[in-house]
């Protein structure tokens, strides 16, 4: 495997991980569907893999930058493992909406078991940690396009979470964004 191959699949790789956190933002926006605790760890994860493959894409394909997606995933697939085991017993309920029969939890720990493996995969090509001249520009606007996507969905995810959480502990089940309804609480007494 070549080192531009390598980097178009690093690429499509976090174009991927960005469309997942992607969608995930938009059912809490547009659905109103709110991330528990552990789906927001859910998303770190994402967002630590993505880190580990926008490395690739940054500084050229590297073992440890390959290691820190796998990381990533790892931790991510244990979060999901866990609401996926909590709620498998029939009669427990489920957390958030079913997309195709499976709930988000359920298909983050897919995306995860499949980042693991492709991150696995893509170790075994030693070509790819070859040092190559300048990239050209067919191969530079996808990938900085995906890193920047990363970088933003990053950061919005932070703001969302402290909305949602404020600065302490987040509630086990979100009725709101706590940020939004402490305003309007103090505003609301100061009124009266």
């Amino acid at each position: 495997m070549t080192a531009d191959l390598s980097r178009l699949l690093n690429a499509l790789g976090l174009v991927a991980v960005d469309t997942v956190l992607v969608l995930a933002f938009a059912d809490q926006l547009w659905f109103r569907d709110l991330p528990c605790p552990i789906c927001i760890l859910q998303r770190a994860g994402f967002i630590a893999a993505g880190f580990g493959i926008a490395l690739n894409l940054i500084f050229g394909p590297r073992p440890s930058h390959y290691g820190l997606a796998i990381i990533g995933a790892m931790a991510g697939g244990i979060m999901s493992a866990d609401q996926v085991l909590h709620y498998i017993v029939p009669g427990t309920g489920s957390y958030g909406n079913a997309i195709f029969g499976l709930h988000l939890y359920t298909w983050a720990l897919i995306g995860f078991a499949l980042i693991v493996v492709g991150s696995a995969v893509m170790l075994l090509f030693d070509r790819q940690y070859e040092p190559t001249g300048p990239l050209p520009l067919r191969l530079t606007v996808l990938p900085l396009t995906a890193v920047a996507l990363l970088a933003l969905i990053a950061v919005a995810n932070v703001l969302s979470t402290l909305a949602i959480c404020g600065v302490g502990l987040c509630p086990e089940t979100p009725g709101g964004y706590l940020i939004f309804n402490d305003n309007l609480r103090l505003a609301a007494g100061k009124v009266s």
